[in-house]
């Protein structure tokens, strides 16, 4: 659906994108739905109203459909967690579900979580959902439950303790340094997207292998204050050449000015 959409020029159709989305979902089965709709720098709508539109088509779609459906609008003007690329990520999450802390990969969690269990029936209010769910985290039960679900799927048993020894390293690590002192007034989403894929953590054709260690880790947070030569994220490459193009890349993304407005994780609530 996607391929038709790109050769006719209509992408962006809501409509077509809504169907897209929810037909997978739907075929499935599913009782309830939560999704998560980005908006901003690295989001597909980047703009509130896009989202707004995008995310109260799928909720009235799904609804209609049977399927008891809710969705939050959250921030993507900067990543989620601080990691680009495949394995990165898997690092991050292993880190929130072994050993949690405060972020916002976390708090983005428990808030989809806590919705999807009023959504089931298996709460009343998200507040008290999300308690459970951060007890769930704390204990490693929720550690135990992906365990199983990677066994099940085929992978290695106990990955929540091997995960570090499991995922391959990039050939070239090394830290980007800011070129000025100031602060994080944007980060490019997209553009840092972009640079990953680039280096091989995307397709840019059909057929085109996947290195799943090269991408950026440790990636400063927008707002924050940084010193020349500070380092704004560590760069995971295949190959010097690669590197150096990353590097460029990534600098190009992130603007280094006055103290950005602060902006919420959470935009909206939608039902």
């Amino acid at each position: 659906l996607y391929a038709v959409r790109d050769v006719t020029g209509t992408v962006e159709s809501i409509d077509l994108i809504t169907a897209s989305i929810l037909s997978k979902k739907l075929a499935a089965g599913l009782g309830a739905l939560i999704l998560d709709v980005k908006v901003g720098t690295g989001a597909f709508m980047e703009t509130a109203d896009q989202a707004a539109a995008l995310a109260s088509s799928l909720v009235k779609t799904s609804n209609e459909a049977g399927c008891r459906t809710a969705a939050l609008i959250t921030d993507m003007n900067q990543p989620l967690a601080p990691a680009a690329g495949n394995a990165l990520e898997v690092a991050v999450v292993m880190e929130a579900l072994t050993a949690p802390k405060n972020s916002r990969l976390v708090e983005l969690s428990l808030a989809l979580g806590a919705e999807l269990m009023v959504l089931a029936g298996m709460e009343t209010a998200p507040e008290v959902a999300a308690v459970k769910l951060r007890d769930a985290l704390q204990s490693g039960a929720a550690a135990e439950v992906f365990d199983r679900m990677v066994a099940d799927l085929g992978g290695p048993v106990g990955f929540s303790e091997t995960w570090r020894q499991r995922l391959p390293e990039a050939n070239v690590i090394r830290e980007i340094e800011a070129t000025s002192a100031g602060h994080v007034s944007a980060i490019d989403g997209h553009a840092v997207g972009l640079a990953v894929v680039r280096m091989g953590g995307g397709r840019l054709k059909e057929g085109d292998r996947i290195d799943p260690s090269v991408g950026f880790s440790e990636i400063v947070t927008l707002g924050a204050e940084v010193a020349k030569g500070q380092p704004l994220a560590r760069l995971h490459a295949v190959s010097e050449k690669a590197a150096q193009a990353a590097e460029r890349a990534f600098l190009d993304a992130v603007t280094i000015g006055a103290e950005p407005e602060a902006r919420p994780l959470i935009h909206a609530r939608v039902t």
